[in-house]
């Protein structure tokens, strides 16, 4: 099924026919291994900026309340969002191996 959404044939204005799928999208499994890495990757950038904008309202806060409970809830909704996506990749290998889907394994090898 997923191999006929990937696959392509263009006929271009000279005439020329570009046929497809292209080879690292034959099917979802493989957009999908090539998609997760860059997943982390923004996940991995997203917490480090998330980690350093509480910081710095922590450091500046200079005793105001306000902006240091700013920055604590900061890095609390900074830390707990890397901890979903983190926990959410190993719950998904996990249930893939109990279950035996192929496809699961396949996609998190």
């Amino acid at each position: 099924m997923f191999n006929k959404v990937f696959a392509q044939s263009l006929t271009l204005p000279d005439g020329s026919t570009i046929t497809g799928p292209i080879s690292w999208a034959s099917n979802l499994g493989a957009v999908l291994v090539r998609a997760i890495q860059f997943v982390f990757a923004f996940a991995g950038i997203g917490l480090l900026l998330m980690l350093l904008a509480a910081g710095f309202t922590l450091l500046t806060s200079a005793g105001d309340a306000k902006k240091m409970e700013q920055g604590k809830s900061r890095l609390t909704n900074a830390l707990i969002g890397f901890l979903i996506i983190f926990t959410a990749y190993w719950f998904t290998q996990i249930m893939g191996k109990i279950f035996g889907i192929v496809e699961i394994q396949t996609i998190f090898k």
